[in-house]
């Protein structure tokens, strides 16, 4: 990433909110793809990697201004499951910065404004794809996860990221060692954590872990993804007062993720929070789990009512 990058996304967060993108997921699955593997929507890097610059790009036409990579689920032991040696997997994860940046550049010259993108560093225990980046406390060090994450962090940061979203976060422990590992990669990052209430995934109070990002100078906002929007609500004026940064905010649908059921539930996520959420000191807002280009061209209209910018959006699909 480019100095120029770098000053350009700052501006646009001291302007106003800037949209992101919604659920990866739920567009590929929507478009027809299989993500019954282990390797999640990563598997489309190895053999549909066209899939995904279709996806950012639907995401972009919608509205958003940040595309957040495939890379989220990806690592060097998941594709050595799948016969992949390092090298490759090295390529392979680097790719989804390459293809949602050609995504980019696609929506820049359908002349729809500056495009950023985030490079997703999922939580070790998506990589276990047991449920249990839900749970937090693998049982590993914060030394340990350092080893775990630095090869994969120095791969996407290498890659040319405009920022590195350290997402889905579970508990301190992990965020911790994400912090340390980010330090002099040269690329600013958001971290995120995944929440239940006032707590995060593992039980510490949300306090806590929002103030391990305070004075860290590579992070540039810091909240919550893949919960509730209720509890994104919650969430957003504590990460906002704790650290006195730009708050990033993603919740799912609502609905909740049930094993033998899928998802139950109503949805809940409505652009009309947004105004709450802005409010309340986030800069970065978007969607995760079953949020789709639907509700993302709505919050980008409702940005765009707000703040007078967000982006071009367009109807639903």
């Amino acid at each position: 990433m480019t100095g120029a990058q770098a000053r350009s996304l700052a501006a646009a967060l001291a302007d106003g909110a800037v949209v992101l993108d919604g659920g990866l997921s739920n567009q590929l699955a929507a478009a027809g793809h299989d993500l019954s593997d282990a390797l999640w929507s990563a598997r489309l890097l190895v053999d549909r990697p066209r899939a995904l610059v279709a996806a950012h790009l639907g995401y972009f036409r919608a509205g958003a201004r940040v595309a957040i990579s495939g890379s989220y689920q990806a690592s060097f032991e998941g594709f050595a499951r799948r016969g992949v040696g390092r090298a490759g997997a090295a390529r392979l994860i680097a790719s989804s910065v390459s293809l949602a940046r050609e995504a980019a550049v696609l929506a820049e010259r359908d002349g729809r404004g500056r495009r950023w993108v985030a490079a997703s560093v999922g939580p070790y225990g998506a990589v276990l794809a047991d449920g249990s980046e839900y749970r937090g406390r693998y049982g590993l060090s914060v030394a340990q996860l350092e080893r775990w994450h630095r090869p994969r962090l120095e791969v996407l940061a290498a890659a040319g990221p405009d920022v590195l979203a350290l997402e889905t976060v579970p508990d301190v422990d992990e965020a911790r060692a994400l912090l340390r590992v980010v330090r002099g990669l040269g690329v600013p990052v958001w971290l995120s954590y995944s929440v239940a209430g006032d707590r995060t995934r593992a039980g510490q109070p949300l306090e806590e872990a929002f103030a391990v990002a305070a004075g860290v100078p590579e992070v540039v906002a810091v909240g919550v993804n893949c919960c509730s929007p209720a509890d994104a609500d919650r969430a957003v004026p504590v990460a906002a007062g704790v650290t006195g940064l730009p708050v990033v905010v993603y919740p799912n649908s609502g609905e909740r993720w049930e094993s033998g059921r899928g998802w139950v539930g109503e949805p809940t996520f409505r652009p009309g929070r947004v105004a709450g959420w802005v409010a309340g000191g986030a800069r970065l807002v978007g969607g995760c789990c079953r949020v789709g280009e639907a509700e993302i061209a709505a919050l980008a209209g409702a940005v765009r009512g707000r703040t007078g910018h967000g982006g071009p959006g367009r109807g639903g699909r």
